[in-house]
């Protein structure tokens, strides 16, 4: 009489390719994973690149329009304070009109545009407007 086997379970052979399937699908996933984790300090870098140009920024706005450090002109770019100094930063102030256009004249408004560049050399520009008004 020949006896009915009731299979239960996996063979060898079928553990093993799973293993193997699973292997590669692991791979092909840490890839992106990996990648994604690199990229996460980019907000960081964000944030602190913004918080140095508002800090900046505040300190040109505490100046009256015709004080000699709200003098129009280019500065070239300086490493920010401790503990950001892998962070550069600079400034132009330059005489616009009332609606933003650049002029060779003063007509009473400066536009100062604070330029931040973080580690990865990615640039981020706050600008403002002084009146003598």
């Amino acid at each position: 009489m020949v006896e009915v086997m009731n299979r239960r379970g996996f063979t060898l052979i079928e553990i093993t390719v799973v293993i193997v399937v699973a292997g590669f699908i692991l791979a092909a996933m840490v890839v992106p994973f990996t990648s994604g984790i690199r990229q996460s300090t980019k907000p960081e870098m964000v944030a602190t690149a913004m918080y140095l140009a508002q800090l900046e920024m505040e300190a040109l706005m505490q100046f009256n329009y015709c004080q000699p450090n709200l003098a129009t002109g280019t500065t070239a770019m300086a490493p920010a304070p401790a503990p950001f100094s892998n962070y550069q930063f600079g400034f132009i102030i330059s005489y616009v009109t009332n609606t933003l256009a650049a002029s060779a004249t003063d007509v009473g408004y400066k536009q100062i545009v604070m330029t931040v560049t973080d580690p990865q050399g990615s640039t981020y520009t706050v600008s403002s407007v002084v009146t003598r008004f």
